[in-house]
């Protein structure tokens, strides 16, 4: 990988990064609008260490290590610049079964978004789709099926990490839900939390939503490092924007559309490539900037026909 390859992918990351963790952002400032002055900026120095280096560093780096636990945990960080061909042939070995379960999970978490979550109906279609709520267990069933059915005629543990990936999804869709719960409570003043409860609580919530965004960025690059510091990126981008300019992100309503439509490439992506299907690398860089990029337009546009300012 050139050092030109290693900007687009960090680049892509860290957009990616920024976008999916849009929402949790902007309840996170109201939430913090509420606590005193060091408790905001323990969040902000603090907690951002905790996000970037524990959450987003850890996180990729155990879950490289347990598709393939032969490398070794320092073999597991450093894989994809190493030029022993074991290891790399070790790394490709591995690679369809988290490629598989991350693909998965991401697919199952846009058509959960698509048929289940209220929403700005961004393009034609969405609305239809939300109206059809009932379809999205068979939806996923179907595709799960499908995934595990052909899967089986080439790596019966490729099959097996696409079933982690569902399971993943459900259980993480669960621990999601009452996140939110919890953090309309911290909202609403009515939690009896001291401020170091409430950020305590609010970084256990960072890391329940953060897996999306763990699990994304694989369909970029196996190299930890790099997940490392684009991820570590859009976080930085992301606690900045929850502690300055999160009214003016609120204006744009259809950013989230954008991270779920990114969302649904870079899982039909990751499963392609698990599959054997070539996917050049720069790919899922392009694809997220041409989606995002498309919807911070559109979300633009709608502010100013609006007249929000």
């Amino acid at each position: 990988m050139n050092y030109l390859s290693m900007l687009l992918v960090i680049a892509g990351l860290a957009v990616f990064e920024t976008v999916s963790s849009i929402d949790n952002a902007i309840i996170n400032a109201e939430v913090l609008h509420g606590m005193g002055k060091k408790a905001r900026q323990w969040f902000l120095v603090w907690g951002l260490f905790f996000a970037v280096f524990v959450v987003r560093g850890l996180l990729p780096w155990l879950i490289v290590y347990f598709v393939n636990p032969s490398l070794g945990l320092m073999g597991s960080l450093t894989a994809t610049f190493s030029n022993d061909p074991r290891v790399l042939e070790a790394v490709e070995a591995s690679a369809p079964i988290l490629l598989a379960g991350g693909g998965v999970f991401l697919v199952f978490l846009f058509f959960h978004w698509l048929f289940l979550e209220t929403k700005n109906f961004g393009i034609v279609g969405e609305k239809f789709f939300f109206n059809q709520g009932v379809w999205f267990y068979a939806v996923v069933s179907v595709i799960l099926a499908t995934v595990v059915w052909f899967a089986l005629k080439i790596n019966p543990v490729m099959a097996f990490g696409a079933v982690i990936g569902s399971t993943a999804f459900f259980i993480t869709h669960g621990f999601k839900q009452n996140a939110e719960l919890a953090e309309k409570q911290m909202m609403g003043g009515n939690s009896g939390m001291s401020d170091i409860a409430k950020i305590m609580y609010l970084e256990i919530i960072d890391m329940t939503f953060s897996i999306d965004g763990v699990l994304g960025a694989f369909a970029f690059t196996l190299s930890v490092p790099l997940i490392l510091i684009g991820n570590g990126f859009g976080a930085v981008i992301v606690r900045q924007l929850t502690i300055g300019n999160i009214d003016r992100i609120k204006k744009l309503v259809f950013l989230k559309n954008g991270a779920m439509y990114s969302i649904l490439f870079l899982g039909t992506i990751m499963l392609a490539d698990a599959f054997g299907i070539h996917v050049p690398q720069w790919l899922s860089p392009l694809m997220t900037f041409s989606v995002v990029g498309f919807f911070w337009w559109k979300s633009v546009s709608h502010a100013k026909m609006n007249g929000i300012r």
